[in-house]
């Protein structure tokens, strides 16, 4: 069995068996930056049974799955259809995957899902926990790498000889895979979270490859380690928990010993512990993969973590044209014009006695562009109580540590304090390193916690932001013993309810949250009042600026 704990040895491994089954494990993500080791790696790609298809984000549809060629038919008379990239099968290999739009995954998961002989390689350059895949492509290919740390002496070469692919491809389709292998594996997908139903698939896929690789008729147990390691490991969104002691079993009775012969029988490779499955998948988790979770929780809950996507039609990136009237400082897109007007030439000049182009109005397309908009973080922070300056002092050094990356991010910052009977907007949003210390440099505390007054202030503040273009996004920090109601009286039950109805009123508003519990203990009401929110909940007692910062660059995608 290959050394797994290589990242390039695991890269070669599973190349091999896509090479082996090119239909049934859909293809194969290499997350590294440009550069003599992912150059390495995708030289190899030609040992794959389908050519090559290079792809890059911006592609349009037309390249993708054919259209009408405007040069041809105008030079012809008649219209001319080229064919796409899709049409026949090939193994796609999309280049800065990482900037792929969702409409341009939804057309690549489409043509994958149709059966057309398609697999997809994609090159991952994201340099930020937050850049990757879109997960729609992720979910329909069994193996992922990350080249990111290979060096190149590190680098070693492809194992199989072409003959040896062709000999396991041949043999595919005999490779038996017994039933208890297919439980073991699904049982191993529970232990690590693993929900969705193409996981397994592809683990007994890539054991079936890795059994016909190595002149095997049915799968047995280093397979299914192979297999489960290179497939799932990747797709775990959770620790597995520490098995219960269990009494030990009773041995069977003397009087059926067809049992174990018949087990014999049927392979004794594949009686293997559970355990060896899941150490397996252990041994190729990311050291940091709790927090990995954590981001990866927050944004599928709330989005990408950059700002909200705007659509124009000036700057930004180029979405496909749309039909449309000229008028209100609409651009035309002229080649798209000229390609939708192509085809009725002939029809046209027929039935027109002018020369030239004929151009009707709904021929006409427009440019359009999509631009991310600036985003602002507000922290709403509990200033009350005795703990009031211990909290305080974490989100002004977490203020000026976020702002501190404000810089390289389209982010702003605007602080909010709220005790004793309402709240107060101590920091405009703002980029300005030196207004914000000489801001936070004195902030009073004490009192009672108006949690409600401080959600609305917040509210407020979010709705001001998005009417001057930027994105909102809430941070409280608080231990969630509200007791101060709208209305500024003591009366804890009120202010609960008056705390939930204000995060209604945040969550209808679309506006995207995060609940930072900084009691000694988690408190349950603020994780309800997550819940409601629509957001995320992180118990962070005893957090320093440091951590703090850390916490919420994570769960925003930063």
């Amino acid at each position: 069995m290959a050394d797994l704990t290589a990242p390039f040895a695991r890269a070669t491994t599973a190349l091999a068996l896509l090479a082996v089954d090119p239909g049934g494990l859909g293809g194969l993500a290499i997350r590294a930056r440009s550069g003599p080791v992912r150059d390495a790696l995708v030289a190899m790609l030609a040992v794959l049974p389908v050519p090559l298809a290079r792809l890059h984000p911006a592609m349009t549809d037309e390249a993708l799955f054919g259209g009408l060629d405007l040069s041809a038919t105008l030079a012809h008379g008649g219209v001319v259809m080229n064919r796409g990239l899709l049409a026949d099968p090939s193994a796609l290999c999309l280049a800065m995957a990482e900037r792929c739009p969702a409409q341009m995954a939804a057309r690549l998961a489409l043509a994958m899902d149709e059966g057309r002989g398609h697999l997809l390689i994609a090159l991952d350059e994201g340099a930020e926990a937050d850049e990757g895949l879109p997960p729609a492509l992720a979910e329909r290919m069994a193996f992922s790498v990350d080249l990111s740390d290979v060096a190149l002496g590190d680098v070693t070469g492809f194992g199989p000889e072409p003959e040896e692919l062709a000999a396991a491809r041949a043999a595919l389709s005999s490779v038996i895979v017994p039933d208890e292998a297919v439980v073991q594996v699904v049982e191993v997908c529970a232990a690590f979270g693993i929900a969705t139903a193409r996981a397994p698939v592809f683990a007994m896929r890539a054991a079936r490859a890795n059994a016909a690789l190595a002149g095997r008729e049915a799968v047995e147990a280093s397979d299914l380690e192979v297999a489960v390691a290179l497939t799932l490991a990747h797709r775990a969104t959770q620790l597995p928990e520490p098995a219960p002691e269990e009494e030990p079993e009773t041995p069977p009775p003397e009087s059926q010993p067809d049992e174990g012969e018949r087990q014999e029988a049927e392979g004794e490779g594949l009686t293997l512990p559970d355990e060896l499955l899941l150490e397996a998948v252990r041994a190729l988790l990311p050291d940091d993969l709790l927090a990995r979770l954590a981001g990866r929780k927050a944004r599928a809950a709330r989005g990408s973590g950059s700002g909200a996507a705007k659509k124009g039609n000036r700057r930004g990136r180029p979405l496909p044209p749309r039909a449309g009237r000229l008028g209100d400082g609409a651009r035309i897109d002229l080649v798209a014009t000229l390609r939708a007007a192509a085809p009725w030439q002939t029809i046209r000049a027929s039935a027109s006695d002018r020369a030239g182009l004929h151009i009707r109005t709904g021929d006409i397309r427009l440019k359009r562009f999509e631009d991310k908009s600036d985003r602002v973080l507000i922290f709403a922070v509990d200033a009350s109580g005795s703990a009031a300056l211990a909290r305080l002092a974490e989100a002004k050094g977490a203020v000026e540590l976020l702002l501190a990356q404000a810089y390289a991010r389209r982010d702003h910052v605007a602080l909010i304090a709220f005790r004793g009977t309402g709240a107060e907007i101590l920091l405009p949003p703002t980029r300005s390193l030196v207004q914000t210390k000489r801001r936070l440099a004195a902030l009073p505390g004490g009192g009672g916690t108006p949690l409600a007054a401080g959600l609305r202030a917040a509210m407020e503040l979010a709705d001001h932001a998005r009417r001057r273009g930027l994105t909102p996004t809430v941070v409280i920090l608080t231990d969630g013993r509200a007791n101060i109601a709208l209305s500024g009286e003591a009366n804890r039950p009120q202010a609960a309810q008056d705390a939930q109805g204000m995060a209604r009123a945040l969550a209808s508003a679309g506006v995207e949250a995060l609940v930072i519990d900084t009691g000694n203990r988690p408190e349950a009401a603020l994780k309800v009042l997550s819940d409601i929110l629509g957001g995320t909940y992180l118990p962070m007692p005893r957090a320093d600026a440091k951590r703090l910062s850390g916490a919420v660059s994570a769960a925003l995608g930063d």
